[in-house]
């Protein structure tokens, strides 16, 4: 039940950058409105004032829900009901976002084929969970005037993942490292789109039986290739 009180501080002026906030009760000063009743049903042209008595003696609140009309439109309604049904909304729209993150894994070119292959597997359950993956081979020292070596294990990272991704940028040189992206095949963005539906089915039906399902949970980073490498960094530059 709303509190129809006289005076609602909910309501007001413009927010910072210049986003609209939503009028309520006494925050209407137009000398006159279109209102819209409780139910939906057209009350037509009234004085504000009229309005906002007819709110109250309902126990409810005149809300503007169209500003730039002339007159502006209000409705008569729950104002802290309907506030909590737009921030619903806005959570539901957002649960149904498919957000891409770029998850990047990191290389040497000392890295031996047991790290690189753990690493594919890893590039693989990020792809199929949906994300983009970068590879970066880092080089330090010395490591930069043999580029090949880098280029070459690119190659294999990208035949380990080539059935389930396409390349976005091929191998190029940034700074003191070699990186290429790779994002997943549209067969597996639809994949990841179904499941994500599916659970979003669940997780409705789940609040309806007041079940709770916890949030999945996202894939973690990986951890750099090789932090404790620069004692052997100083080493290569002496």
């Amino acid at each position: 039940m709303a509190l129809g009180r006289p005076f609602d501080p909910r309501g007001g002026p413009p927010q910072r950058g210049g986003q609209f906030q939503i009028r309520v009760n006494q925050r209407i000063r137009v000398p006159e409105v279109r209102v819209v009743g409780p139910d939906g049903g057209m009350m037509g042209v009234m004085a504000t004032h009229e309005a906002l008595r007819s709110a109250q003696e309902q126990g409810l609140d005149l809300v503007e829900v169209n500003p730039k009309a002339d007159p502006p439109v209000c409705k008569i309604l729950d104002y802290g009901k309907f506030k909590y049904e737009e921030k619903k909304k806005t959570a539901e729209a957002k649960r149904k976002q498919t957000v891409v993150d770029v998850k990047e894994i990191k290389l040497r070119p000392k890295t031996d084929d047991h790290d690189i292959n753990f690493k594919i597997k890893a590039a693989r359950r990020f792809l199929e969970a949906g994300h983009k993956v970068k590879f970066t081979v880092r080089f330090r020292g010395r490591e930069i005037t043999h580029p090949e070596k880098a280029h070459e294990q690119l190659q294999v990272v990208i035949a380990g993942v080539e059935d389930i991704a396409n390349i976005e940028s091929r191998a190029a040189m940034e700074a003191r490292a070699m990186t290429v992206l790779v994002s997943p095949k549209p067969a597996i963005m639809q994949k990841v789109a179904t499941a994500k539906v599916a659970a979003e089915k669940a997780r409705q039906q789940a609040e309806r039986e007041g079940r709770y399902i916890p949030p999945s949970e996202s894939l973690p980073d990986l951890p750099d290739e090789d932090d404790d490498d620069d004692e052997d960094e100083t080493a290569e530059a002496d």
